[in-house]
C-alpha cells in the first residue's frame, strides 16, 4: 500500500493526536437497518433513524430477506423514509426467488416512491438450499442484476465486497472478478462486509487496485451489540473474529452497559485506523441500534449540525 505525502501526513497527526479528540470529522457515514417485524421493532428502528439522521448521512439503507420475504415491509420502510427525512434511501434488493418481472416490478415501485438508490445483491440460498441457484428466468447473479436496473432507471447502485472473500468464492481472485464484473455493469461503489482488523480492509483496497478495481469501496462497521450474535454471522460468512476480540468480550455476558462501552471502543478504533488509512466513507451495520453507532460517529469527530436536525426533524 502507498500513501502520498500528504496522507502520511494526516495519518501522522491523527494518530499524534490525544485519543480521538478533534480525529477531524471528515467522514461521510451511512446506515443500514433491518424492516421492523412488529410494532414494537418499529418503535424502536424509528427511533433510531430520528437519532441518526441529524447526523447527515449519506444514505440510510433498509435490507430484504431471502426471497422477497421481507418485500412489503422493506418498502414500506423505505418509502417511510424518502418520504419523512431528508436522508436519501436505498433499498437491498435480491436476485433470489424471483423472476426478471417480479425485480423489475419491485425496482419500479421503489422508483416511483421518490428512491433513487438500490444495494443490488445476488442474495442467499433460500431456508433448506445448501447453494444457490438462480431462479428460472431470474437474474442470474448481481452483475445481471446491476446491468437490469440500469435499463431501468439511472439508479445510484451499491453493490457488496468481500474482504475475506465471499464463501462461494474459490479464492480472492475470483472474489475480485466478480466484483469488478458488478462494477463494470453499472454499479456506483462496493460496501464491505464487516471484518474486525483494518490492514484486511488496506490488503483488499490493495489487491482491488492490482485488479483494475477503481471505484469507491466503502468498509462495512459492525458495532458488536451482541458478541454471540456477530459470532454467529461471521462463521455464516467466514469473517475472521481474531483471538483478542474474544478476550475483550469475555466477562461480559450479564454486563450490557459495560459490553457497549467495550463495542464502541473497539469499532471506534478500528474506524480511526481505517481513517489515518485514507478511508473517508464508512457504512454502519446497526442492527436497527443507534446508540453504538452514534457513540462511534460522535469519537470519529462527526456531529449534528443544527441545519441538517432540523430537516431530519
Amino acid at each position: 500500500m502507498t500513501f502520498s505525502v500528504n496522507q502520511l501526513e494526516e495519518a501522522r497527526r491523527a494518530l499524534d493526536a490525544p485519543l480521538y479528540a478533534d480525529v477531524g470529522g471528515d467522514v461521510d457515514v451511512s446506515f443500514e437497518f433491518s424492516p421492523p417485524k412488529s410494532e414494537k421493532s418499529e418503535e424502536t428502528l424509528w427511533q433510531s433513524i430520528e437519532t441518526l439522521c441529524p447526523l447527515g448521512p449519506r444514505f440510510l439503507s433498509v435490507t430484504y430477506g431471502a426471497g422477497g420475504s421481507t418485500r412489503d415491509r422493506t418498502h414500506a420502510t423505505v418509502a417511510r423514509i424518502a418520504r419523512e427525512t431528508a436522508v436519501p434511501a436505498a433499498a437491498h434488493l435480491t436476485c433470489v426467488e424471483a423472476t426478471r418481472e417480479e425485480i423489475d416490478a419491485v425496482a419500479q415501485e421503489y422508483w416511483a416512491a421518490g428512491v433513487r438508490h438500490i444495494v443490488a445483491l445476488r442474495g442467499d440460498p433460500p431456508a433448506g438450499a445448501a447453494d444457490y441457484a438462480p431462479h428460472p428466468g431470474g437474474y442470474e447473479n448481481a452483475a445481471a442484476l446491476v446491468a437490469g436496473l440500469r435499463r431501468l432507471h439511472p439508479f445510484e447502485i451499491s453493490v457488496a465486497a468481500y474482504p475475506e472473500c465471499h464463501p462461494s468464492s474459490a479464492d480472492l481472485a475470483g472474489d475480485l472478478d466478480n466484483l469488478k464484473r458488478k462494477l463494470d455493469a453499472g454499479a456506483n461503489r462496493a460496501i464491505t462486509q464487516f471484518f474486525f482488523e483494518a490492514e484486511t480492509f488496506f490488503r483488499y483496497r490493495d489487491a482491488a487496485a492490482a485488479a483494475g478495481i477503481t471505484a469507491e469501496i466503502v468498509p462495512g462497521i459492525m458495532p458488536i451489540g451482541s458478541f454471540a450474535g456477530v459470532q454467529r454471522m461471521a462463521a455464516m460468512c467466514r469473517t475472521d473474529v481474531p483471538g483478542w476480540l474474544v478476550r475483550l468480550f469475555e466477562g461480559l455476558d450479564d454486563l450490557p452497559a459495560a459490553r457497549q462501552l467495550v463495542a464502541a471502543t473497539v469499532a471506534a478504533e478500528l474506524c480511526r485506523k481505517l481513517y489515518a488509512g485514507g478511508v473517508k466513507q464508512l457504512h454502519f451495520y446497526t442492527m436497527n441500534k443507534a446508540e453504538l453507532s452514534y457513540a462511534i460517529c460522535h469519537l470519529l469527530g462527526v456531529r449534528a449540525a443544527p441545519r441538517r436536525a432540523a430537516a431530519a426533524a
